[in-house]
């Protein structure tokens, strides 16, 4: 208790570490806000690109800003997995074991099968293939935390997803199209994207987490990236569709043919993921973790390796955004369906 007229005087190190931690607290309610609220912003950021789309003109020149916002998009991703918690992932040897599975054993048989029901043309083939055989690593943690699935493990693998899937995606298009593969598939391209969308954003992601161990300066850069994740997303859904939709009137025969195999897709696939969790006895949430992993796609990051495909425009690019925006849609039904899938447990926090 102090006396009536007694002053208390606040040193300038106590003002630092009190604006700071004022600050830190108005980054955490943004973090939040934007977090509780980034279900209605993807979508809105998708409506507003097939809005743009439609009513706009030179959308298609978007295009060039698609490598940008997706290497954008990578960097924060990976930024949000920490040094620690990625080493207790890999840990995690019966999760990861299952995981990479289910996305490159299980979930090719299943893209085989649905892949007989389409026409014998190789460029809708290689479409349906390139977007089907590579599991998402981004949005696929906000929707697998909403269906309250073990989101922190499913956000430690996706440096491992992402790499595995550039590695064997030009070995599968290779065995699942034969011959015509090479006329189709340069590994140019993969190189490419491997190098700027992986490795790049990886480094980055991992120099700026040493910087901010070390000073407050790199701290509080960390923490302002900490709420870009979301804007880069809702950026990237927003210039791919703007960018592809102008594409998909020419090519509507073709989108036809395919909505049937990704509506398929989309509701065997992750029953397929939480079976094969429940045969390698992993806990409710892990198993939630892989069903939605093997329900959701990567679309946006093999859109980049579909417009480098010779003649790719307008096929490629429709095929691929279709199932976009099916899969959005899915993801609905799979935050109300998969928490009945085991007990239900709290949602681990992202």
């Amino acid at each position: 208790m102090t006396h009536r007229g007694a002053s208390i005087e606040v040193g300038p190190q106590t003002l630092r570490r009190a604006e700071m931690t004022s600050e830190s607290f108005q980054l955490t309610d943004i973090r939040e806000n934007l977090e509780n609220h980034q279900v209605r912003i993807y979508f809105g950021a998708a409506a507003l690109g097939v809005f743009a789309a439609l009513c706009l003109s030179g959308t298609t020149a978007l295009e060039i800003g698609i490598n940008p916002v997706l290497a954008l998009m990578l960097f924060v991703t990976f930024l949000q997995v920490p040094l620690a918690e990625l080493r207790v992932a890999l840990s995690r040897f019966r999760f990861l074991g299952v995981l990479l599975l289910t996305n490159f054993a299980v979930v090719p048989v299943l893209v085989w099968i649905l892949v007989q029901f389409l026409p014998p043309d190789p460029m809708v083939r290689l479409g349906v293939l390139l977007v089907l055989l590579a599991p998402c690593i981004d949005y696929v943690v906000t929707f697998s935390h909403l269906g309250r699935a073990d989101a922190r493990l499913l956000l430690a693998a996706t440096p491992t997803l992402l790499i595995v899937q550039m590695l064997l995606l030009p070995i599968y298009l290779g065995l699942f199209l034969g011959p015509e593969a090479g006329a189709l598939i340069e590994v140019g391209p993969f190189v490419h994207a491997f190098f700027w969308l992986i490795a790049v954003p990886l480094v980055l992601a991992i120099v700026v987490q040493w910087l901010a161990s070390r000073s407050r300066f790199g701290a509080r850069v960390s923490s302002v990236l900490g709420l870009v994740p979301v804007p880069a997303t809702a950026l990237v859904l927003f210039v791919v569709v703007a960018a592809v939709v102008p594409q998909i009137g020419p090519a509507l025969d073709d989108t036809f043919r395919v909505l049937p195999i990704f509506v398929a897709y989309a509701i065997v696939a992750p029953l397929a993921g939480w079976v094969t969790s429940r045969l390698f006895r992993l806990d409710a949430p892990a198993g939630r973790a892989v069903a939605f992993s093997a329900g959701t796609r990567n679309s946006l990051v093999v859109l980049p390796l579909a417009l480098a495909v010779p003649g790719a425009v307008p096929v490629l690019p429709a095929i691929i955004v279709t199932q976009t925006l099916i899969e959005l849609v899915s993801e609905l039904a799979y935050i109300r369906l998969a928490p009945k899938f085991g007990p239900i447990t709290a949602p681990s926090s992202i």
